[in-house]
């Protein structure tokens, strides 16, 4: 009857040999590979398991982390658990030129991925409604009686401390940001003021309020400030892998002998307001300067900063071109050209003997006015009056001037420094005038088509004026447009026209900008990125706090996916090694069933035969 032999690589009394009686004969010529053919299986189920976990646990993360500005618009609009003591609170105050309005943030605990920004939502009270408060007039209209500052803001903190959990006071950082109104007053009644709000703040609430919380904001913080709201909320500041996402190439700031960065690409953004414009957008390229002044100028347009918790970290740094343009607001702009027009036709009239648009009787044709739409400009007691030909591209021409361009290169409006835009790779989101532009009358807000707003605001701009007031009376138009929107919608499509394409020179084939009024359903304010940009060293503290308490578990998860592919390559070393020990028992198992000799065995081994002690 044969007999197997199981020998390894071990000590020699470990070698044995098992008679398998009564069993099969497959059994006896087959177990080696029976043997092999298991461990493979096990070693490949092992695999397979490993790899269904990693997709499982990550995968299922990845796409929730994808969809998540999806699934955010559902819950943002939830009320805020003020019981979960994982989420923390933050207070803004935004002190305007008009009135004062306080917002309250909240988000949860850092998830210890020091890559990651905080979860900053806005508050919401238990009707689901945001936490916000605003009252009149201005803070700049206590410029005179700065003590009485105090008790003007304390019924927006007492709104926001019945909000935010008791508990959390102490921890919740307030600001209390001061923006148009307060710039224009003296520096020593700003001054006043703030020290006002230092002073007796702490005295009544419990709120983390620290010296450097209290401030005047410049116009280039606001604009920042907004453009990190807009990003934030777009989710341009996550990380990607995803191919469909678009993508930059960025040349980090401080790091010219560094490589470049790729990384998801961020939103530029345009508000044209009543009084200004303001155009902010990423700069993703080290700039260069026509000239030493350009680059003096460019120095207060371009801000440089990181988001991210770790100041050594450059994946969120960037470097961000803010420009505001006082006087190129539609209101604004609609009065410089009244102001001109009135001036240049008295000075016509009185050089020629004439008496244009001083009567009703001959009225001045506005190209800028829906057809036979009539209007009035008064000045120093005199009246002008006007009376509309709707004649878009000659309004476009008539207000070319009002740009105030130059000849040289890489400016914009006012002949101020405007650093290149990638128009192949770039996206801008449109506010306030952009959208109203659009979508008010001619209702055609959303993804901007340069061909078909032309000939939009043409057909309105030569439309009677009575008919439009029929629409208007049928209500046709948006229900927030009034006629004062219809008597000027012809001028302020071409001034954004204008502005769009001959002052920020974007060309008329650009095909990436969108407007809006709302993101996801929801305003954007730039207390938003303000109170982002301001508390974006606090993961640290909860990063550091786990490693204090010594809690690794999460790190552990995340290094195993950062490291997955040394994890396979062990692996794989490892089956490797077992195969080649295989082999190795299944050659040595092959020798002895050649050599039937103990001392052949030995020599085999390369080893002296062992002597038989004899008789003494």
């Amino acid at each position: 009857m044969g007999r197997i032999s199981i020998s390894c690589l071990l000590p020699a009394s470990w070698h044995f040999s098992i008679s398998p009686v009564g069993c099969p004969r497959i059994l006896n010529t087959t177990l080696r590979q029976i043997v092999v053919i298991g461990i493979l299986a096990a070693a490949v189920s092992l695999l397979y398991y490993s790899l269904v976990l990693i997709r499982n646990k990550y995968g299922r993360a990845y796409r929730d982390k994808r969809f998540h500005r999806y699934l955010a618009r559902v819950t943002d609009t939830e009320a805020t658990d003020t019981n979960n003591p994982n989420l923390n609170y933050g207070i803004v105050v935004d002190c305007g030129s008009s009135g004062s309005r306080i917002f309250v943030y909240c988000w949860p605990r850092h998830n210890g991925n020091p890559h990651d920004l905080l979860d900053i939502k806005q508050m919401r009270d238990k009707n689901r409604k945001p936490v916000v408060m605003k009252i009149k007039p201005g803070i700049s209209e206590f410029a005179s009686s700065p003590e009485k500052v105090s008790d003007y803001i304390s019924p927006l903190l007492s709104f926001a401390a019945k909000h935010v959990p008791r508990a959390k006071h102490k921890e919740t950082p307030l600001y209390i940001l001061c923006t148009a109104g307060m710039r224009i007053l003296p520096e020593s009644q700003q001054k006043a003021i703030l020290e006002d709000l230092l002073t007796d703040i702490p005295v009544h609430f419990d709120f983390l309020f620290s010296d450097s919380h209290a401030e005047v904001i410049s116009g280039k913080q606001e604009g920042v400030y907004a453009w990190i709201g807009i990003n934030f909320v777009l989710g341009r500041f996550e990380h990607t892998d995803d191919e469909d996402e678009a993508i930059v190439e960025v040349h980090v700031p401080g790091g010219e002998n560094k490589e470049a960065i790729f990384r998801k690409r961020t939103v530029g953004i345009l508000d044209m307001g009543g009084v200004s414009t303001q155009i902010a957008y990423e700069v993703p390229k080290t700039v260069s300067f026509a000239s030493s002044q350009q680059e003096e100028v460019a120095k207060n347009l371009l801000a440089e900063f990181n988001l991210g918790c770790d100041a050594h970290q450059t994946e969120h740094v960037y470097r961000v071109y803010v420009a505001t343009f006082l006087g190129f607001g539609g209101n604004a702009a609609r009065q410089r050209y009244e102001d001109s027009l009135f001036t240049s036709t008295v000075l016509k009239n009185r050089l020629l003997g004439k008496q244009t648009g001083m009567t009703s009787d001959s009225p001045y044709l506005d190209p800028c006015l829906p057809l036979d739409a009539q209007d009035e400009i008064q000045q120093n007691g005199q009246i002008m009056y006007l009376r509309g030909t709707g004649d878009f591209n000659l309004c476009r021409e008539v207000i070319q001037p009002f740009m105030n361009k130059t000849n040289e290169t890489q400016t914009s409006l006012n002949g101020v420094y405007q650093p290149a835009v990638h128009f192949q790779n770039s996206e801008f989101y449109g506010f306030s005038e952009f959208y109203y532009c659009t979508e008010d009358v001619l209702r055609m807000g959303g993804d901007y088509n340069a061909a078909k707003f032309t000939k939009a605001a043409k057909d309105y701009c030569a439309t009677k004026w009575s008919v439009l007031r029929e629409r208007f009376d049928r209500g046709l138009y948006a229900s927030h447009a009034d006629l004062h929107r219809l008597k000027y919608q012809c001028f302020k499509s071409a001034w954004m026209y204008e502005v769009f394409h001959s002052g920020f020179s974007f060309p008329v084939s650009y095909s990436n900008l969108k407007t809006a009024l709302q993101v996801y359903d929801k305003e954007v304010q730039w207390t938003l990125g303000a109170i982002l940009y301001r508390t974006r060293f606090l993961p640290l503290r909860d990063i550091q706090q786990e490693n204090f308490r010594g809690i690794h578990s999460h790190w552990r998860s995340f290094s195993f996916v950062y490291n997955h592919y040394l994890f396979f390559a062990c692996f794989l070393i490892v089956l490797l090694s077992i195969l080649l020990y295989l082999l190795r028992l299944r050659r040595i198992h092959r020798r002895m069933l050649r050599n039937s000799s103990s001392p052949s065995l030995w020599i085999e081994e390369g080893l002296p035969p062992q002597k038989i002690a004899g008789p003494l």
